[in-house]
C-alpha cells in the first residue's frame, strides 16, 4: 500500500512540475474527434480524415510496453502530452531481451517464443498502454517487433521470424488493433530492408494490410539510411521514414536523404523518424566529441522540417531504454529515464508544432532558392520553408544571410524573429515584399538559433 501511495505521489508531483512549467499544451494533444489519419491530398502531409492537418510529433518510447509498470506509463505519457507530443514510438517484441524478459506486470509475449502463440496477458497491457495514450489525444507509432527478430546482426534476438510466420503474425496483430483509433504502424526496427531481410518485412507488412486499411504504414530503418531505400513503391508503405541517426552534427545528413526522399516519384510524405538524441554521446564518443544536447535537437528539428518533412520525432538516450536502477546500460547512458523528461530540448519542441500550426499548414514547401548566398558550411546552414502567405527561415549559428522576398508573394511583409527556445516571437519592421533584404539574427553561436518569420501583411496571422 506504501509502494502504491509513493507512486501516485510521485506521479502528481511529476504532473506538477510539467503543468508548472511556462506555457505547457492544453488538454489532449491531438483530437482523436477528427477521425482516422490519412495521406493529404498533395500526398507531403498527413491530415485527419475530415482534412485537419496532423503534426507528427513523436518521442521514441521504444521500451515503453517491456519495462514501465501502468504507473510509471501514465507519468511518462502524460509528461509528453503536456510537451505537446502526438505520437510515441513502442515497440511490442521488444529490443531489450523483449522476448525472455517479462514486462513489469511479469508476463512475456510470445509462449515458446513462438510468434503465433501471444501471451494474452502481455498484450492485454499493451491494450492498456494505446488506451491510455488515446485518452490524452496521443498516437502510438507501434512496431510489431524489433529487428533482432528477424536479424539478429546485433542485439539479444531470437531471430523467430520467416515469411510464413511473419504474414501470419502481421494478420493476428493487425487484426487485434485495426479498430483502435490511436494506431500508426511502424514496420521493420532499426535494420537493413534489403538482401534475405525484404521478403521478411514484406510478408509482415502486407500481413497487417491485408487485415487492417484503417492505419497507415512505414517502416523504421537502421542508422543513416531510409525506407525509401527498399521500399518506397510497396504497396504497405505509405510513408518515408528515415533515421539520421547519432554520429552526425551536419545539415549534410539531410541533404542527403530528407532532400532526397522529398524529390522521388512517386511522392509520398517523408520525414526523420529517429534523429540524434538528447543526452547521447556524440558518435558514441564521448570523451572527444561530448553529448548531443537541446542545440542539437533544435538544429535536427528545424533541419529536418524546413527541407520538406511532415514531422519529427525526439528521442533522449535514456528514454528510449527505460534506463532505471537495476537495468545494465546501453550506449554509454549516463541518467535514469524519470531525471531527464524535463529536458531543454524536449521542451523546445513545443516552440515549432505552435509555430508552423500558427500558419497555413498544408501549403508549406521547402524553397532553399530564398537564400543567397546559397553556400554555408553545413553546420550553420540556413534553410527556408515558405507556404501560403509567410515564410520561415532557420538561422542555426547566426550568419547572416539575404531573402529573395518576391518569393512570398506580398506587397508588404511583416518581419520578425522566433525564439526556438522560448516560442517568443518580437516584431521588427514591415518592408515591401520585393527584392533582397539581408537579415542578421539577434545574437550569434552555437546554441543562438533564430527562425526569421516573414508574414505577409495583409493576412494577419496571429503569433504562436
Amino acid at each position: 500500500m506504501k509502494r502504491v501511495t509513493l507512486t501516485i505521489l510521485l506521479i502528481w508531483i511529476s504532473y506538477y512540475f510539467v503543468s508548472s512549467q511556462e506555457n505547457p499544451w492544453k488538454g489532449v494533444s491531438s483530437d482523436l474527434s477528427h477521425g482516422r489519419i490519412k495521406i493529404a491530398d498533395n500526398k507531403r502531409f498527413l491530415v485527419f480524415e475530415d482534412g485537419t492537418p496532423f503534426f507528427y510529433l513523436g518521442d521514441t518510447g521504444w521500451e515503453l510496453f517491456h519495462r514501465l509498470s501502468k504507473e510509471e506509463t501514465e507519468k511518462y505519457l502524460e509528461n509528453r502530452r503536456a510537451k505537446g507530443f502526438t505520437v510515441i514510438q513502442a515497440v511490442a517484441l521488444a529490443e531489450l531481451d523483449g522476448l525472455n524478459t517479462p514486462n513489469a506486470e511479469g508476463n512475456k509475449p510470445l509462449i515458446d517464443n513462438d510468434p503465433l502463440k501471444p501471451n494474452e496477458p502481455y498484450w492485454q497491457h499493451i491494450d492498456w498502454v494505446i488506451r491510455k495514450a488515446g485518452e490524452k489525444g496521443i498516437f502510438i507509432g507501434l512496431l510489431p517487433t524489433w529487428g533482432d527478430k528477424v536479424d539478429k546482426r546485433w542485439g539479444v534476438g531470437p531471430v523467430i521470424f520467416n515469411t510464413d510466420n511473419a504474414y501470419k503474425y502481421g494478420q493476428w496483430i493487425g487484426s487485434r488493433y485495426r479498430n483502435f483509433p490511436n494506431i500508426i504502424w511502424i514496420n521493420g526496427g532499426d535494420r537493413d530492408g534489403g538482401g534475405d531481410n525484404t521478403p521478411v518485412w514484406n510478408a509482415l507488412g502486407e500481413g497487417i494490410k491485408s487485415v487492417d486499411k484503417n492505419h497507415l504504414m512505414t517502416y523504421h530503418p537502421w542508422g543513416e539510411h531510409s525506407s525509401s531505400e527498399w521500399f518506397h513503391e510497396s504497396s504497405w508503405l505509405d510513408f518515408n521514414m528515415c533515421q539520421t541517426g547519432h554520429g552526425q552534427r551536419s545539415y549534410s545528413i539531410y541533404k542527403r536523404i530528407i532532400v532526397r526522399d522529398y524529390n522521388l516519384k512517386p511522392v509520398k510524405p517523408c520525414f526523420d523518424g529517429e534523429p540524434r538524441y538528447e543526452d547521447h554521446p556524440v558518435g558514441w564518443n564521448p570523451d572527444v566529441l561530448g553529448w548531443f544536447n537541446d542545440a542539437d535537437i533544435r538544429q535536427a528539428l528545424y533541419w529536418n522540417l524546413f527541407s520538406g518533412s511532415f514531422g519529427h520525432t525526439y528521442g533522449c538516450h535514456p528514454v528510449w531504454q527505460m534506463k532505471a536502477p537495476g537495468r545494465d546500460p546501453v550506449g554509454l547512458v549516463r541518467n535514469n529515464w524519470y531525471d531527464v523528461l524535463d529536458l531543454p530540448g524536449a521542451w523546445d519542441l513545443i516552440h515549432a508544432r505552435r509555430l508552423l500550426e500558427s500558419r497555413p499548414f498544408l501549403s508549406r514547401v521547402p524553397d532553399q532558392s530564398m537564400i543567397i548566398p546559397d553556400y554555408f558550411p553545413e553546420t550553420d546552414y540556413i534553410v527556408a520553408t515558405r507556404g501560403d502567405g509567410y515564410a520561415l527561415v532557420y538561422f542555426p549559428t547566426g550568419w547572416k544571410a539575404g531573402i529573395i522576398l518576391d518569393k512570398i508573394g506580398a506587397d508588404q511583409l511583416n518581419v520578425s524573429w522566433y525564439d526556438p527556445r522560448t516560442g517568443e516571437m518580437k516584431f521588427v519592421e514591415k518592408v515591401p515584399g520585393k527584392g533582397t533584404k539581408y537579415f542578421t539574427p539577434p545574437s550569434a553561436g552555437r546554441g543562438n538559433d533564430w527562425i526569421l518569420v516573414l508574414d505577409d501583411a495583409s493576412k494577419n496571422f496571429k503569433n504562436p
